[in-house]
């Protein structure tokens, strides 16, 4: 459906115009496949601060000929023209009539929620590729786009979009999932960007984005985004993440009966095919069962589905014209907070030093249920950079909002407060900025 559609919208000379946010490793690699492009989308517009870092998406993604807009109505009309159009102030795109979906790809809070608040403002749907923010306040800003009449969906080709896209398929086939998750090949809570240096050099990465790679950060993130959008909990603090040789082991590692009592987030540790993402299925039919057996999905009455491959930049084609064409979003919250990543101390620290946020060095998250993470009042890792901590604390104790300073912040403490409102408002607000 999505690629005849597609086709159609290219047959007609009316494709899906696409302003990006943010010109890093992730958002260059969305930027060279749009402008392939797949049919029926076009990269109208790249918003970055760095100019340099614009250019250099526009390069790389072949595009030559492309102008600067300091207004929504030069970009507006540059796109009109054909033109490709780069801005330093996201206001420009997500106020841009010719625009019709926000790809936010900066991996920001602040900025990024700043620029999504006014996308939906303004009438435009949103893909997110940030589980930082969509972790953090998915809920409220999916809110306010049901609100507006618009989409916003975090993509496909990122594990937990690819997650829910089988979950969603299995669902339709009469199947009953009860846990979905990631296969992740190694965890340390403890790596940082001196750590991770190297590694993120050879590949033209972000040293602080890598670290949250390893020390399980992004992995809480991604499945907070995953348990949000299936109503999943996770079965304890971090997961389970057992050890195994094939993801299709994880029909008998995780608990029973956490699984049937309202189903699991987790992920599978080192295990075969070693990328994409997985969904177990529950099936108590005893011939429904053979049937499966015989057809090498194991025994059950757990079966194991299971998607070989993640690829964020060219699945994101499907989530943008499912979003735009049809309403549909890939993956977003169901309700309020289900699951949150909570800021767990990387090492000892004394009273008065500042936390510096997702990969960094002072700080990894966890994934936690949300009734658990406010019970304790948990400071949220994305709302963790520059933070000033009131007291010492000891390598791997939760870090709550008691035990620090909090910055002068503006959209995003605004989004926190109005999200504890909505959905947990016996819960203690903190005084935010």
């Amino acid at each position: 459906m999505i690629d005849t559609a597609l086709l159609e919208r290219e047959k007609l000379g009316q494709p899906i115009r696409v302003g990006l946010l943010g010109a890093g490793a992730a958002a260059r690699a969305i930027a060279l496949q749009l402008a392939t492009p797949p049919p029926g989308i076009r990269l109208a517009a790249i918003v970055n601060r760095t100019p340099e870092h614009g250019e250099r998406a526009f390069r790389e993604a072949g595009i030559i000929e492309w102008r600067r807009a300091e207004s929504a109505r030069s970009a507006a009309q540059a796109i009109s023209h054909g033109s490709a159009v780069f801005a330093e102030d996201p206001c420009v795109v997500t106020e841009c009539d010719g625009v019709d979906v926000v790809v936010e790809a900066t991996g920001t809070i602040e900025y990024a929620a700043t620029a999504i608040v006014s996308a939906i403002g303004h009438g435009k749907h949103v893909v997110q590729v940030n589980a930082e923010l969509d972790s953090l306040l998915g809920p409220i800003l999916k809110l306010r786009a049901d609100r507006a009449g618009v989409v916003i969906t975090n993509t496909d080709g990122d594990e937990p979009g690819v997650a829910t896209t089988l979950l969603r398929y299995l669902r339709s086939t009469g199947l009953r999932p009860v846990a979905a998750g990631n296969l992740k090949g190694m965890v340390d809570h403890y790596r940082t960007p001196e750590t991770q240096r190297n590694f993120a050099l050879k590949y033209d990465q972000d040293p602080k984005k890598v670290t949250s790679f390893a020390d399980a950060t992004k992995l809480s993130m991604e499945t907070t985004v995953l348990a949000n959008a299936t109503g999943f909990r996770a079965g304890q603090r971090g997961m389970y993440g057992p050890a195994c040789e094939h993801v299709r082991e994880m029909a008998t590692l995780l608990p029973a009966e956490q699984m049937l009592e309202g189903g699991l987030v987790d992920y599978a540790l080192g295990a075969a095919p070693h990328t994409g993402a997985f969904v177990i299925v529950h099936e108590d039919n005893l011939l429904k069962r053979a049937q499966l057996s015989y057809l090498k999905m194991g025994d059950g009455p757990f079966h194991v589905f299971y998607t070989p491959f993640h690829l964020p930049h060219i699945q994101i084609a499907s989530t943008i014209g499912r979003a735009v064409l049809f309403g549909d979003p890939t993956v977003a919250p169901i309700g309020g907070p289900v699951c949150e990543v909570i800021t767990m101390a990387k090492r000892d620290m004394k009273a008065g030093e500042q936390l510096d946020g997702v990969g960094g060095f002072c700080a990894y998250g966890l994934i936690d249920n949300s009734s658990a993470a406010r019970a304790i009042d948990a400071l949220p890792l994305s709302l963790s950079e520059g933070c000033v901590l009131r007291r010492d604390v000891r390598k791997d104790e939760v870090i709550c909002f008691r035990d620090v300073q909090l910055p002068n912040r503006g959209v995003v403490d605004a989004l926190w407060n109005e999200q504890l409102t909505r959905w947990h408002a016996g819960a203690h607000q903190p005084a935010l900025a």
